[in-house]
């Protein structure tokens, strides 16, 4: 299992599972994301395209889980989910059932961490580069529920790992000004459970910048599938999709100082 975890992106494609035992609800998130077993024979975090925010919600894990990736924080392994219409025919839950129905085909899921505990900042510590690591990638993302009610960080093996950017790039809920919402500040930046100990803004900076380059940008939002891509009417093409996500990505990172700034401001003040 630990081979699974420790999977880093290295530019292949996900891998790709059947979901064949839907567990249990995992009833802490809105979107009744589940645990579910595969083919595989491993145990997942099965989340649906049918739930609230729909594709939009996978699309933004699937961005915001592999960019963390590839800035070398700790993420479970992501694949793409195969649910066959006539699973959950059986299920007793009608709400359950309803979502199971809406959610065939393709979804996604993360390695379940059997035993993890949630993040709790008044118990485990973390030190200052790590926290602005994670306070840069959430600007980045715009991830608006890393809040120290909701830290959506566990504890594994006793080492931080990050899950749930599915409410990150919220631009892509109302699609029409994305260019300029592309360079604007996080302003919720100020919510952030760990923005009081992120005192490397501008180290990471520099280092996340020259790691995030428009090749490896793109190759990541090239993952989203075709079958995700058609909710705005606006676009034609699955392309024009990864087009806007990527140049919204590198607008985002050539203007980062506007971003680390005003988490620097919002950490200054609380300190």
């Amino acid at each position: 299992m630990s081979n699974i975890n420790n999977y880093h992106n290295t530019g292949t494609p996900l891998r790709t599972v059947n979901v064949i035992r839907y567990v249990t609800p995992l009833r802490e998130g809105g979107s009744l994301p589940a645990i579910a077993e595969a083919d595989d024979e491993f145990l997942y975090v099965l989340k649906f395209r049918g739930a609230g925010q729909g594709v939009k919600a996978l699309i933004a894990e699937l961005i915001g889980g592999e960019i963390a990736r590839l800035l070398g924080l700790k993420i479970p392994e992501i694949v793409f989910a195969n649910l066959d219409p006539a699973f959950g025919r059986t299920e007793a839950d009608e709400e359950i059932q309803d979502l199971l129905k809406f959610s065939s085909g393709l979804n996604l899921a993360l390695h379940y961490l059997s035993g993890a505990i949630t993040f709790d900042p008044t118990v485990s510590k973390i030190d200052p580069q790590l926290a602005s690591k994670i306070v840069w990638l959430d600007c980045l993302l715009t991830n608006v529920d890393r809040t120290a009610r909701n830290t959506n960080m566990l504890i594994w093996h006793k080492e931080l790992w990050l899950i749930d950017h599915g409410a990150s790039l919220y631009f892509h809920h109302s699609w029409n000004n994305w260019e300029e919402q592309a360079t604007k500040p996080f302003l919720l930046v100020k919510d952030h459970v760990l923005l009081t100990l992120a005192t490397q803004l501008d180290e990471v900076d520099a280092e996340f910048r020259s790691i995030l380059d428009v090749e490896r940008i793109r190759s990541i939002v090239a993952m989203i599938p075709d079958e995700w891509l058609g909710f705005e009417p606006s676009l034609e093409s699955p392309e024009q999709y990864r087009q806007v996500y990527s140049q919204f990505l590198e607008a985002r990172i050539s203007s980062s100082q506007t971003f680390v700034k005003a988490a620097q401001d919002a950490r200054r003040s609380f300190i």
